[in-house]
């Protein structure tokens, strides 16, 4: 008798503790529910931010872009100052030794004095 009554006892308390778990729906309880709903909540948010942070690199990209094409052209106008100041350093010393030609020979081939 005492071990029919210890077995039935176990058997009920086995099924209570069972039972629990099935009362709270899919095993949340409300608690449970609603940190799930703050926790969608946030990541929300941070997905939000984490959007507006792409976009700003989006536009740092951009800038970055508008940077390089600002070198691009300042070298290229470099090049064209180079390009002048050689073609001038060439015709200056052509000129001068066409000139040292030109004077040395009304002269004969003496120097000028001055």
């Amino acid at each position: 008798m005492k071990v029919m009554r210890y077995l039935v006892t176990v058997v009920v308390l086995f099924l209570l503790t069972c039972s629990f778990p099935a009362l709270a729906e899919d095993g949340f309880t409300k608690k449970d529910r609603e940190l799930l709903i703050e926790l969608r909540v946030k990541m929300g948010e941070i997905d939000k931010r984490f959007e507006q942070v792409d976009k700003r690199f989006d536009q740092i990209d951009k800038r970055f872009e508008q940077v390089d094409k600002r070198f691009g052209d300042m070298f290229n106008f470099l090049y064209i100052l180079a390009g002048i100041f050689t073609s001038l350093v060439a015709v200056v010393i052509g000129f001068g030794y066409w000139d040292r030609r030109t004077i040395s020979g009304r002269q004969g081939g003496r120097p000028l004095s001055l």
